[in-house]
């Protein structure tokens, strides 16, 4: 693990540690387990010493385009020409970080979910030319640690994740704004209806359970009401 400076690193640890006492509590982990856990990180405040025998990298630097550009420039000289180079960016494309290296077919985006320690989800993003073996080296080794991975096969701004929430977002936005209901009251709806449904089953999965037909003619007459503004809503 990498970070610009010492006081980082250790305030890193210090957070892994941190979650580690709660997962144990949880009894998701044993004592034993979170012991092991620790024994295998390696902290170095100087870059080149923590990646120039990695097979993997894996960047989490601030949402800035240019910043990212940069340090994937740096990754592609340090790094050995096996090393796969990816991005926990959740909006960015990999194409513009891959056209900074020399090495687009190795360059993918492997963005986790927060919190990612309890978060089994983790979206593998792809550009027109990340290499196939690229891909399935990330999935399965993403499988071996006990994560969900699911594969983009085109890159778009927001993958999955942030599309859906977003899209969500605007929606319960908008029926604040129009005093529809609370904020308060939206969010119990998500909590005992739609977040405990999906939690079971997709969004897919439950519509098989509702009936096609009646989907039709729900999203029929749903869709010229639903909210579609491009604006930024006034409560955000």
């Amino acid at each position: 693990m990498h970070d610009l400076n010492e006081e980082l690193l250790h305030q890193a640890i210090e957070n892994v540690k941190a979650n580690l006492i709660r997962l144990t509590q949880l009894e998701m982990v044993t004592e034993d387990q979170a012991a092991q856990v620790m024994d295998k990180i390696q902290v170095s405040a100087v870059m080149e010493d923590a990646v120039s025998e990695a097979d993997l990298v894996i960047e989490a630097v601030t949402e800035n385009l240019e910043l990212k550009q940069k340090l994937f420039r740096d990754l592609d000289n340090l790094c050995p020409e096996r090393t796969i180079l990816g991005s926990n960016t959740s909006t960015l494309l990999p194409s513009k970080l891959a056209t900074v290296t020399k090495r687009p077919e190795k360059v993918l985006v492997i963005h986790y979910i927060n919190p990612p320690y309890l978060i089994p989800l983790v979206e593998i993003v792809r550009h027109a030319d990340t290499a196939d073996e690229t891909v399935t080296a990330v999935y399965d080794l993403l499988i071996k640690i006990g994560k969900r991975p699911v594969v983009l096969q085109k890159e778009v701004p927001g993958f999955i994740v942030n599309r859906l929430q977003v899209a969500l977002l605007r929606e319960s936005l908008s029926i604040v704004e129009r005093g529809i209901a609370s904020p308060q009251d939206v969010d119990t709806v998500i909590k005992t209806s739609l977040g405990r449904r999906w939690a079971a089953a997709g969004i897919f999965a439950v519509l098989d359970f509702g009936g096609w037909d009646v989907l039709s003619a729900v999203t029929a007459n749903l869709l010229p009401e639903i909210e579609s503004s491009t604006e930024l809503s006034s409560l955000l």
